[in-house]
Parts: structure tokens; C-alpha cells; sequence
């Protein structure tokens, strides 16, 4: 039973009535609405699949009215202050799919809306910015391809996709080398304070050709150095006996073994943020780099060994699946080149941008850091 709120002069509660003074009145709305007075002391609840709007006008709420909002239906919610209104919150006035708060006014003008579940979005700038929109979400989407910083001007939640710097691959005149790992790819939600903080890209690791010893592994992406590190990939092993001969570094995923004789050991990666490469097999061909979702292969015979897929981080970005792939492992050499895993770089071409593991004989990508708020 719902309490008959509010009261009026004069009214007769029955007990039953009085046992259910918490139970507030629900007001269901399925389109666009403006708030009214008799919403005071009101869950109003919206239901509906598309984007929807709760405006708060002026002079129609007193000092201390409240109104708890909802919203229940797939589409984003969002409360909008209509002419001469403020509308103060720690969080995000837009509410997803099961979000809610109460809105407090201050005045006739002015309201606070203290979001339910605790603390909200913050806001921030730097890198690249654009907007996108996850399962009907509108956020802000800060992108890092080299180093700078981030300045968080209201602190609150961001979501964070740090990716480290790809393997380069193994040099071959006498052997074939490995293909080089793809870099960790870390995923996460941190509640960052209102400050600047130092974001690091790491540089893709060097290939090498003939000369052995030049190639290297990815370098770190670090988000403010004490909070997040992403390990660069792993440099794979060598073909070229004429340099100093090793197997397949460990990293974010690890580099490919080679096809020397006590060289064609894989690179171990650092799971779950990438996987291990693929081994060599001695004298004909190399292994691939491991991926940021999937090992490195030894190939078959006569073809080097693929690198393992990249993470696909399409969804993250509001894209359609598929569509976006970072740290897959390069192609291991042989007579004929290992594919690259998605993401990464195949035969001997360097790794894709942002964060692939070098084919054969080629250098890895750079990292890269996603920084992302509602709104």
C-alpha cells in the first residue's frame, strides 16, 4: 500500500497507511519529462530503450524538496537544467541503464543531485579528445599516442587502457628469427584526486637485420609511474649466428624463439595482460610473438610461426566487435613468413601501430594510453 503523499489538512491515516510512510509514490515515465511540484517526495522512473531528458525549471520547488530519479530503461537518462537553473553534482547528471540519485534543491534555482552508489565520474583533459558512446553511455574519450599528461580537473572515477610498447623482432643472415611480443594491455577503474599526472607512451622496440644484438624489447607505458605499468613486449630470439645469439624475451607478451640450437626458446608473457610466444624450431624456422590474448605458434614446417592475436578492444571504444585489436605478436620467419597476429605485424613488416610486436626482422609499435569519463 502506498502512503497518500503528501499529506494534506485534515487527512485520516489508516494504520495500514502509516505502516507504509516509506513507501513512496513511483511515477513511471516513458518519454522526456519535466518535473512538477506533486513530484516532490516522488521516485519518478524512466523506462525507455532511446535517450531520454528529466528537466528542472525554475521557481517551481521550494528549499529542501527532494526527488529521487531513476532511470530502468536501456537508453541514457539525462537531467537537464532548464532557463536560470543550476544543477550541481560530484557524479554525471546522465544516468545509465539502472542509475539513479536524489535531486535536493537549494533555492527556486539551484539544486545539488547526490548520485546513488557511490562516487561519480570525474572530468579531465589532455592527449586527444573525442566522444563516444558505450552501451548507450556518452563518454569522453582522452587518447595518448605519445607522452604528456593528463590534467584531472574534478576528481572522481576514469576508466584506464594502458598498453605497453610492441617487441622488436630477431635479425637472420644465417637462421630465422622469432617475432617480437606485443605489449601488456592492462584494464582498469581508478578514482583519481583532482591533480596533473605524468603519462609515459613506450617506444616499440628496434628490429634488427644481420646485426643480432641491435634489436630490443618495447619499452614500458607507465600511467603516473607508482600507479599502472604496462611491460613493453618481449624482443624475440635471433637467427644471425654472427651477433650475440639469445631465445625469446619475457615482457607484456613474449618475443619468439629462433631456430638456432639453444636459442629457440619463447619469451614468457605476463598473464592475464599477454601471453607467452611461440617456440622455435631448430633449423627452420622461428617462433611467433606472443599476443595480448593469444600465444605465439611454432608454425609448421617450412613457415615461420604466427604471432598471437592482439586484445580486442573495440567494445571499450563503443565500436562494433572486431574492429579494434592492440599487442598482437609478430610473425616468426622460416622460408616463408609467419602471419601476424590482429594487431600485430606480419612476414617482415613492423608492428601496427600502437603497441604490435615487429615481424621478422622488423621493429615493434609504440604504446598507447585511453583515458575515458562519463558525461
Amino acid at each position: 500500500m502506498t502512503t497518500p503523499f503528501p499529506f494534506t489538512a485534515g487527512a485520516v491515516l489508516t494504520a495500514a497507511q502509516l505502516n507504509a510512510i516509506t513507501t513512496l509514490p513511483i511515477n513511471d515515465q516513458t518519454a522526456s519529462y519535466i518535473l512538477v511540484v506533486g513530484d516532490v517526495g516522488k521516485r519518478v522512473i524512466m523506462n525507455n530503450a532511446g535517450a531520454t531528458t528529466i528537466t528542472v525549471n525554475d521557481a517551481v520547488f521550494g528549499v529542501g524538496d527532494t526527488i529521487f530519479i531513476a532511470n530502468k530503461g536501456a537508453g541514457t537518462t539525462t537531467i537537464t537544467a532548464g532557463a536560470g537553473v543550476t544543477i550541481n553534482t560530484s557524479g554525471s547528471l546522465a544516468l545509465a541503464q539502472y542509475g539513479g540519485g536524489t535531486l535536493v534543491a537549494l533555492s527556486a534555482s539551484t539544486f545539488t543531485f547526490f548520485p546513488s552508489g557511490g562516487i561519480g565520474y570525474g572530468t579531465a583533459t589532455g592527449g586527444s579528445s573525442s566522444s563516444i558512446t558505450v552501451g548507450g553511455q556518452n563518454y569522453t574519450l582522452l587518447t595518448f599516442t605519445s607522452s604528456s599528461s593528463l590534467v584531472v580537473a574534478k576528481a572522481g572515477l576514469f576508466d584506464l587502457l594502458v598498453v605497453g610498447g610492441g617487441g622488436g623482432s630477431g635479425g637472420g643472415n644465417t637462421g630465422f628469427p622469432g617475432g617480437g611480443g606485443g605489449g601488456a594491455v592492462i584494464q582498469t577503474t581508478q578514482f583519481l584526486p583532482a591533480a596533473t599526472y605524468t603519462v609515459t607512451v613506450g617506444a616499440g622496440g628496434s628490429g634488427s637485420y644481420g646485426a643480432a644484438s641491435s634489436s630490443s624489447v618495447g619499452d614500458t607505458t607507465t600511467w603516473n609511474p607508482d600507479l599502472l605499468i604496462a611491460d613493453g613486449g618481449g624482443r624475440a630470439g635471433d637467427g644471425d649466428t654472427t651477433g650475440s645469439l639469445r631465445g625469446g624475451d619475457s615482457g607484456g607478451s613474449g618475443g619468439g624463439g629462433s631456430s638456432n640450437a639453444g636459442f629457440d626458446n619463447a619469451g614468457i608473457g605476463t598473464n592475464p595482460y599477454g601471453f607467452n610466444g611461440g617456440d622455435g624450431t631448430v633449423g627452420n624456422r622461428g617462433g611467433g610473438g606472443g599476443g595480448g590474448s593469444a600465444v605465439g605458434t611454432t608454425g609448421s614446417t617450412g613457415v615461420g610461426g604466427a604471432g598471437g592475436a592482439g586484445r580486442d578492444i573495440s567494445l571499450w571504444l563503443g565500436q562494433s566487435a572486431g574492429t579494434t585489436y592492440k599487442a598482437g605478436g609478430g610473425g616468426g620467419r622460416a622460408s616463408t613468413f609467419g602471419a601476424g597476429g590482429l594487431g600485430g605485424g606480419g612476414s617482415n613488416s613492423a608492428g601496427a601501430v600502437n603497441s604490435g610486436g615487429g615481424g621478422s626482422e622488423a621493429a615493434g609499435g609504440s604504446g598507447i594510453v585511453y583515458v575515458r569519463f562519463k558525461v
